[in-house]
């Protein structure tokens, strides 16, 4: 089953040579039997998981669950073959028809991809804030890293997401607090015996599909070595408390989209966007507040960026 896809194309013709010359190894006739399936005209057809469609008046919770079902439908990619490659620093229209492409594949994903995937399949749900929420964690002397997609309705948090362990993915919008959403987590770890170390939190990301800007995966860094039980609680309703200020604000114009690529000379660094730069400079490594320092801000006149 992992030698075509779930719409039943062929992987390239490299990558069968590949595998055959794999499970030769393991095999003797491993070759002959992988092309005696790959030649069968009676094999069942794998279903497909049909992407969400909702009535406008399902409420987001039940929405929510939806999503989360479709991304488990997909199932975890235990495979060892990454099928999507995400590049972090993409704009999120990139992004974005790249969550398309998933929904079109319909192969097995793993962590990032899901968080991707749930962007693109809440970008309608505009009373939805949506944040990434990443973990490193130790075991075995090993350290592991885990994403999930944080999310906000009426002041309630949870996560959509996937996992091999299944309390270390979706989570239901009950949770009043965001640190209480990351104690869950980490008590979850805690029963895998897993020792959390790190969480890095992003802030909320645009509904707008079509936007240019990346998304800001790590404004607040929290080193669990260096941050007291307290501390660390504080430094996440901090967080919490700049998403809820940044979107009463409504911090800086709309999302670039790619309309504004018809302008013909690039933005001056001062003209650019106050939710990057602003977001850009408050980050802050291990709650730690960063000290006023004549060289930190360096003079950006003159300084361009491409839109």
């Amino acid at each position: 089953p992992f030698f075509v896809n779930r719409g039943g194309l062929p992987v390239d013709e490299p990558t069968w040579e590949r595998m055959w010359r794999h499970v030769g190894r393991i095999h003797p006739e491993g070759e002959r039997v992988a092309q005696r399936i790959r030649g069968a005209a009676d094999l069942p057809k794998i279903p497909i998981p049909s992407v969400p469609a909702f009535q406008p008046a399902t409420p987001i919770p039940e929405r929510l669950e939806a999503v989360q079902r479709y991304i488990r439908e997909l199932q975890y990619n235990h495979t060892g073959t990454q099928f999507f490659e995400i590049k972090k620093s993409r704009p999120l229209t990139g992004l974005m028809d790249l969550a398309k492409e998933m929904t079109k594949e319909a192969l097995p994903i793993k962590c990032l991809e899901a968080v991707i995937l749930g962007i693109y399949l809440t970008n309608n749900m505009t009373t939805l804030d949506r944040f990434p929420i990443s973990f490193k964690t130790h075991f075995s002397g090993n350290y592991f890293r885990h994403i999930v997609l944080g999310v906000n309705f009426g002041g309630r948090y949870g996560a959509l997401g996937i996992s091999r362990r299944e309390e270390l993915m979706y989570k239901a919008p009950v949770f009043r607090t965001l640190s209480e959403l990351v104690f869950d987590f980490e008590e979850a770890y805690r029963r895998c015996w897993h020792t959390l170390k790190k969480v890095k939190l992003g802030h909320c990301v645009s509904h707008d599909p079509h936007s240019v800007e990346q998304i800001e995966w790590k404004h607040s860094i929290l080193d669990l070595d260096k941050l007291t039980r307290e501390d660390f609680r504080k430094e996440l309703e901090r967080h919490a408390r700049d998403m809820r200020l940044k979107i009463g604000k409504g911090t800086g114009p709309p999302s670039p989209t790619k309309d504004r690529k018809k302008d013909v000379s690039s933005p001056q660094r001062g003209q650019a966007s106050p939710h990057r730069r602003n977001s850009r400079g408050d980050r802050r490594p291990s709650g730690e507040k960063k000290p006023a320092d004549s060289k930190a801000m360096p003079d950006l006149n003159g300084y361009q960026i491409r839109v």
